[in-house]
């Protein structure tokens, strides 16, 4: 099915988060399509698309001039994750360049920004990111098995081009973290040999909305990734093997 886009005009682009202070979502919807996204829990509802998951974006034309003016409007500074229910370097970006623009709204700023994504095209930008300020860039990296990845995640550039952006940005300066979640099937010991000398710290994570995801697992043959007791080995071994290499464990489940 041929991916569904709309250019829209959003209301507010600078929104609170429960992770960090506040978070912007360029777009709605994700053509990534990681079949585990929290978001495809309720973004179909919220969007007003039917299509599934990962089918549909829409683009948030004006989300650069809309930060621009909300970050002046602020009741207070805070740290601004891009982005919470969408990769902001998913495929779309490369013709729009919403995120690219809303990071040029905050060149200058005395505003900490967090940048999350899967995809090598946050490459492009590093040229902006170094005029920000306090910022830092991570992967979600939930697994080193590329065979693992594609099957969970559409879209996503592999596991071994996010290392060696990481692994740019840290060397231009950057703050680079990964984000190990939700822990997906693969070698713990062996993600952590990758991350060593690309990242400064990684956050680990679980699944905690099983059923959405249950019958993908099932079909599979994956079940057992589902369990807490899979869940407790992977973290532990994983956060074992990057306190070995030096790097700062942090879990958020």
């Amino acid at each position: 099915m041929p991916l569904v886009v709309r250019e829209i005009e959003a209301k507010s682009v600078l929104n609170p988060s429960k992770i960090y202070d506040y978070c912007v979502n360029p777009y709605t919807g994700c053509e990534v399509g990681c079949v585990y996204c929290y978001a495809a829990l309720f973004m179909r509802r919220y969007s007003g698309h039917s299509e599934p998951w990962g089918e549909f974006v829409d683009a948030k034309v004006n989300a650069p001039a809309l930060l621009a003016r909300q970050i002046v409007r602020a009741a207070k500074r805070g740290t601004i994750w891009f982005a919470s229910v969408c990769d902001p370097y998913q495929p779309l970006e490369e013709r729009y360049a919403l995120t690219r623009r809303s990071l040029e709204a905050l060149a200058g700023r005395d505003w900490p920004v967090v940048i999350q994504t899967k995809s090598a095209r946050v490459r492009r930008d590093l040229d902006v990111i170094l005029r920000i300020p306090d910022v830092q860039v991570g992967f979600s990296i939930a697994t080193e098995d590329e065979a693992v990845i594609r099957l969970f995640e559409r879209k996503s550039s592999p596991v071994a081009e996010r290392i060696e952006v990481l692994r740019e940005f840290k060397a231009a300066g950057v703050p680079t973290y990964a984000f190990a979640g939700p822990l997906l099937p693969g070698n713990p010991e062996r993600l952590a040999g990758l991350l060593a000398g690309a990242v400064d710290r990684v956050l680990i994570d679980r699944m905690n909305y099983l059923p959405a995801v249950k019958a993908f697992y099932a079909r599979h043959g994956l079940l057992e990734a589902l369990t807490d007791g899979f869940f407790r080995t992977q973290a532990a071994r994983l956060a074992k093997a990057l306190r070995g290499r030096g790097i700062r464990v942090e879990r958020v489940f």
